[in-house]
């Protein structure tokens, strides 16, 4: 009897032993709390002799990519403060205005023109001028230089470049630096100022890096800084541009070109390019632009779109010269303003052309600005409010 008894009780143990064990890895894989918990997966116990197993790999987990931050990022609102996502971002219409360059076909400056000197076409319709400007204004713009690998032997003489633009700033010029090579390495390695000498002391800091190069999320980021910088004030009437430096081929951005120039024509930045393209392999075909064709074109479309300038140099030794340029065209510039005839608040896309009278002799002149803008609009889609784009580490998320 007892040995039945002790048999019927190692039987008992046994199957309480057991329900513990089966409901113990039923648990595993939750948390206490009932929520999933990611657990990676062991190796399995290798038996003696037997020949050695890679360990498994852990599973492959894609998330949702996020936009470039252009660090570093903004500081975080003050306590109490709340953003509302759904805010509406009412724009004027009074007053459209664009600064233009005029040159001849040399393309020298043409300076000491007049009002009547210029027509304004908005989609063909003669707009009539309401504000004209030729007086100097201060700038504020963004030096924005490639720190890529490609640059590895021209980064002295850029960096003696933008000290020739730096020093030639004028009271009231702000600046802001910032280095880039992929997208998740866009420094501001100084925000707006008007300090030389600390403009000049970040410039040591530039160096070279290894990444794959986002010239377009360099661009669209540096853009909207530039774009939103004081633009509230009530008397702004300062110029706003980019100076790029790069050797133009983007490898892997975040934002694609039709993003890029739909802000590009939101704003009223002016970008000017120096583009070192004569190293990018020229090889090609009818179906694949090379790499330098397509660093051509996004660095010509850059400067097109926005009125500025694009430079191709074939000597390291020119870089000075383009750097005076840039400043002279920087400031030998008209603004002019107009509102225009067409009220409606569609968000469609306006082109605008200026034409300037020839000289007193016939001699050409030709008037260089951005070939349009987006009007505002107060409705989405669906009739709603269009709501902000909602930010995202610091930037805008890209419109859907």
């Amino acid at each position: 009897m007892r040995h039945q008894a002790t048999a019927r009780f190692e039987r008992a143990l046994f199957a309480a032993l057991w329900v513990v064990l089966l409901a113990s890895s039923l648990s595993v894989g939750q948390a206490s709390d009932g929520r999933p918990r990611r657990v990676q997966q062991s190796t399995p116990p290798q038996s003696s002799g037997a020949s050695p197993q890679r360990p498994t790999s852990p599973p492959l987990v894609i998330v949702d990519q996020e936009p470039p931050p252009l660090k570093p990022k903004e500081p975080a609102p003050p306590p109490g403060q709340e953003i509302n996502p759904d805010e509406t971002i009412r724009i004027s219409t009074a007053e459209v205005k664009l600064s233009v360059r005029v040159i001849d076909r040399n393309n020298r400056p043409i300076p000491n023109l007049r009002p009547e000197d210029f027509r304004v076409y908005e989609d063909g319709v003669e707009q009539k001028i309401t504000y004209f400007s030729k007086e100097e204004v201060p700038i504020s713009y963004g030096l924005v230089v490639d720190n890529s690998g490609s640059m590895r032997y021209l980064l002295d003489k850029v960096i003696e470049s933008a000290r020739i633009i730096i020093n030639s700033n004028k009271p009231g010029d702000e600046t802001f630096l910032v280095r880039f090579i992929s997208s998740d390495k866009i420094e501001t390695l100084l925000d707006f100022t008007s300090d030389k000498q600390a403009l000049l002391d970040a410039l040591d800091n530039l160096y070279i890096e290894a990444g794959q190069t986002a010239v377009i999320d360099a661009v669209y980021l540096a853009s909207e800084r530039v774009s939103e910088y004081k633009r509230g004030d009530d008397d702004d009437r300062r110029r706003r541009a980019l100076i790029l430096i790069t050797d133009g081929e983007d490898r892997s951005s975040f934002y694609n070109q039709n993003q890029l120039f739909r802000q590009l024509r939101e704003s009223n930045v002016q970008i000017y390019v120096i583009g070192f393209v004569d190293e990018l392999d020229r090889e090609g075909g009818f179906i694949r632009k090379s790499p330098r064709d397509r660093a051509v074109n996004l660095i010509n479309r850059l400067a097109n779109e926005t009125g500025g300038r694009a430079f191709f140099p074939k000597s390291i030794n020119e870089l000075p010269q383009i750097a005076e340029e840039i400043t002279r065209d920087l400031r030998t510039q008209y603004v002019i303003g107009y509102s225009p005839t067409n009220k409606a608040r569609d968000g469609s896309f306006r082109n605008v052309r200026v034409s300037v009278a020839n000289g007193p002799g016939g001699e050409k002149r030709i008037a260089v600005t951005r070939p349009g803008y987006y009007a505002p609009s107060d409705q989405g889609p669906n009739g709603n409010p269009t709501p902000r784009r909602p930010m995202a580490n610091g930037v805008r998320k890209p419109p859907k």
